[in-house]
């Protein structure tokens, strides 16, 4: 089987990090982003994994060539001269993703983490005979979404909704697709929407389904969000691996450290926090609700919450971070300084406090 993830186009929500690598190479919960959907397609048999891409092709098949003979899988660049949307790049890799079988192919957007039940996918796909299984998830408010209205009983999609003022259901597109080859006889080579032009049609012929997600989900594109999903992530964590999670009576909740990190004396770190490698927290640090990226380094008595910190940055002693700041790529927070929502760009140093929300430039 293969597979196509459309990775799409500048991550400007997830600014600062995507200034330092493409969005897909971002690390959630110590590895890129991208990593986790390969690993999983990889479990279920995929065998090439396609990647729809405008921005820095070069930057991520390079990185991802080392993961080829590690996971057995083939990866290849799909490159747009211009935005295609999300159904155009499907038409551009279309030698890449035929090739005679007639089996179904899977079809991601790169920046939703979830458990990635493809194995179940399959096969629902195989037993409703249509031509698209997308899947679904709950949502609590869904007039902030597409929804997705179908037959109960036969999982069959009638129509969708785009962000209904009254309620008509609450399912919503998960981002995660099984198609048929003959969809791609649907969509012309040019910029296009899968959800907004592509689906609706196929619904209207009664040949797209639905699966609900089983589990958590998160589109983790911007940082709120980003820090909600490693939560969700974490907990899941926990359920199918906790021997994988770091626990010790300093450590409250769900924390995942990676080995090669260390932690000094008389630290309290969770509830959902992830250190990556080489990353050094000295004595006395509290962290809770955030990411601590590679070769970073938090000195003593700091406190940080609800944020993330970029590869190799400092945060000084007695500092404060809070409020989904987010610190770039070798960004130094001086000793005793207090940053309340800030959006630090790389190799920035800060001396004073930012009391309000910013970006720093």
């Amino acid at each position: 089987m293969k597979a196509l993830i459309l990775v799409g186009g500048f991550g400007t929500r997830l600014r600062p990090l995507t200034l330092s690598v493409p969005k897909p190479l971002v690390d959630f919960a110590n590895k890129p982003m991208i990593l986790h959907q390969i690993e999983a397609l990889k479990e279920v048999g995929v065998t090439e994994v396609v990647l729809a891409i405008n921005y820095q092709p070069e930057v991520m098949l390079n990185f991802l060539k080392e993961f080829e003979p590690k996971l057995g899988i083939k990866i290849t660049c799909s490159q747009e001269t211009e935005p295609l949307g999300t159904a155009g790049p499907l038409a551009l890799a279309r030698d890449k993703l035929v090739d005679g079988s007639g089996e179904p192919f899977f079809v991601l957007n790169s920046d939703v983490i979830s458990e990635y039940p493809f194995t179940e996918l399959v096969n629902f796909h195989k037993s409703h005979g249509g031509e698209v299984t997308i899947m679904v998830t709950k949502v609590d408010e869904p007039s902030k979404y597409g929804v997705v209205v179908m037959e109960e009983e036969t999982r069959r999609v009638e129509r969708f909704v785009e962000k209904p003022k009254i309620f008509v259901g609450n399912k919503i597109n998960a981002g995660i697709y099984l198609l048929n080859p003959s969809v791609l006889d649907r969509i012309e080579l040019r910029p296009t929407s899968i959800e907004k032009e592509v689906f609706p049609k196929i619904a209207s012929d009664q040949k797209l389904y639905a699966m609900d997600l089983p589990g958590f989900w998160m589109d983790i594109g911007q940082p709120k969000d980003y820090v909600t999903g490693l939560g969700l992530y974490l907990n899941s964590l926990r359920k199918k691996s906790p021997s994988k999670l770091a626990f010790g009576p300093h450590m409250i909740g769900n924390v995942l450290v990676h080995e090669s990190a260390s932690i000094g004396e008389g630290c309290l770190i969770g509830p959902d926090v992830a250190i990556g490698p080489g990353c050094v927290v000295e004595s006395g640090v509290r962290l809770s609700r955030c990411t601590v990226m590679r070769g970073a380094r938090i000195k003593n008595h700091s406190c940080i919450s609800s944020s993330i910190i970029g590869w190799h940055s400092t945060v000084g002693q007695w500092a404060r971070i809070e409020n989904m700041t987010i610190l770039g790529e070798d960004v130094h927070v001086g000793d005793e300084v207090y940053t309340n929502g800030g959006v630090v760009l790389p190799h920035k140093e800060i001396k004073s406090d930012i009391l309000k929300p910013e970006i720093v430039m």
